[in-house]
């Protein structure tokens, strides 16, 4: 062992050796939480219990995000040594005591702290779940159109997409929907009360390989080329600008990497711009076409979904690659 690889294990080592810290890191196990949540849980003052963060992400044992005025943390997916951090925090919650008082506690604490966050969302959700039922006898079915996605949108080669991006996540369904496709998924959107309903349902060991992150689609932050996958569903008729918004999504998609956006085809149901907030009444073929193609994009595969009366909207799908 070289001297600089036995400093990062006495470093990652300090960072568990601490009762507080080994509860930190057993409450990270089920999902990402804020500084406030994990103060909360765990009744200790937020300086004492952000020192106990810093060292723990120092020593690589997990990782710290920031949205907003938040700062949120997880358990490291690599770290120190490559992956030694990570490999630590994995072997020490495999022998971590379940029944223990204080672990017990602390999951309690979790649990309610959860149920707060779902609620807390639940109004504004509320209020879009029931504008967005008025549209649900205007077009397909929900399951029918992601049954749909499910059947466009799979790797450009055999096994799961390395890394894939839900444009706009909303409730979170798509990334519930494609969690058997994905190693690693982040979903963005910028209402944070959006946010909030989505990580309180995909919260837990059930879907321990994504994360949600409050930012503008139009702007993301994340690298050119990051992600072989990406989602834009239901959510362009919503924008002020949807060629940056496919351009951004290009941009951060690898050579290869697949697009799958969807949206109803043109309509003319003018009175939806008031009533939810539509800028657009649908996009053709056509301007799909020219949009992809702009921003680098090959359009290999469009699918129309009929709506269940005359009167309604056709939601359509458009799978893109990029070249």
């Amino acid at each position: 062992m070289t001297a600089r690889a036995l400093e990062d294990l006495l470093t990652a080592l300090r960072g568990a050796g601490e009762e507080t810290r080994l509860r930190i890191l057993a409450l990270l196990s089920h999902g990402e939480l804020a500084v406030a949540e994990l103060t909360q849980i765990l009744g200790q003052s937020q300086p004492r219990v952000s020192r106990h963060l810093r060292l723990l992400a120092e020593a690589g044992l997990i990782e710290r995000r920031r949205e907003g005025a938040w700062a949120f943390f997880r358990l490291a997916r690599g770290g120190l040594g490559g992956g030694l951090g990570a490999e630590l925090a994995g072997f020490l919650l495999a022998r971590i005591d379940e029944a223990d008082a204080a672990f017990a506690a602390d999951r309690e604490g979790l649990e309610l702290i959860r149920r707060r966050r779902a609620e807390q969302a639940a109004a504004y959700v509320q209020e879009r779940v029931q504008a967005g039922d008025s549209l649900r006898g205007l077009q397909a079915s929900p399951e029918a159109a992601e049954a749909a996605a499910l059947d466009l949108l799979r790797p450009a080669h055999e096994g799961r997409f390395r890394r894939l991006l839900d444009l706009g996540v909303g409730e979170g369904r798509m990334l519930e929907v494609f969690a058997a496709r994905y190693s690693w998924a982040v979903g963005y959107d910028l209402h944070p009360p959006m946010l909030a309903f989505a990580r309180a349902r995909l919260q837990g060991p059930a879907h321990p390989h994504c994360e949600l992150r409050q930012a503008d689609i139009l702007a993301l932050p994340e690298a050119s080329g990051a992600a072989d996958g990406a989602i834009c569903h239901q959510v362009l008729r919503y924008l002020s600008d949807p060629p940056r918004a496919v351009a951004e999504a290009a941009r951060v998609l690898a050579p290869g990497g697949r697009l799958l956006i969807g949206d109803f085809a043109p309509h003319a149901l003018e009175e939806l711009r008031e009533k939810h907030a539509h800028r657009r009444l649908g996009f053709s073929d056509e301007e799909m076409q020219e949009l992809c193609a702009a921003a680098g994009l090959r359009l290999i595969e469009t699918r129309k979904l009929k709506p269940p009366a005359p009167e309604g909207l056709t939601l359509a799908f458009w799978l893109a690659e990029k070249r």
